[in-house]
């Protein structure tokens, strides 16, 4: 347990940001018409593929308006 513990102060920011990523990328998916792609299949990177969807989501998917 005390080893957890120790991780804490370093995991509670990756897990701010994510959280963060993660409602932006939705609230843009939401709002955006079309993408790259289906747009539900975009949907499930932004929500299961963690740290690195979101970020993957506004690098590939969002079509320039």
């Amino acid at each position: 347990m005390n080893e957890i513990m120790e991780y804490l102060p370093l995991l509670i920011p990756v897990l701010i940001i994510q959280l963060i990523l993660i409602v932006v990328a939705l609230l843009d998916w939401r709002k955006r018409e079309t993408t790259r792609g289906p747009k539900w299949a975009w949907l499930l990177v932004i929500l299961f593929v963690n740290l690195i969807g979101p970020i993957i989501y506004f690098a590939v998917a969002r079509e320039d308006e």
